[in-house]
């Protein structure tokens, strides 16, 4: 869930959970920082792939 935005960071929050992720707002991520977002955020490359 979008919570906030800093410069070109936008802050997402997971209701129940104390960490938050931080997205670079481009168009375009690298491969490794994407895997890295995708591992923080709990979810396995897989399953981020089946929810795109």
């Amino acid at each position: 869930m979008f919570d906030r935005q800093k410069g070109s960071h936008m802050i997402l929050e997971k209701p129940g959970f104390v960490a938050l992720l931080s997205i670079p707002d481009h168009r375009e991520l690298d491969t490794g920082l994407l895997r890295s977002l995708i591992r923080e955020s709990g979810l396995t490359v897989n399953e981020f792939v089946d929810l795109l």
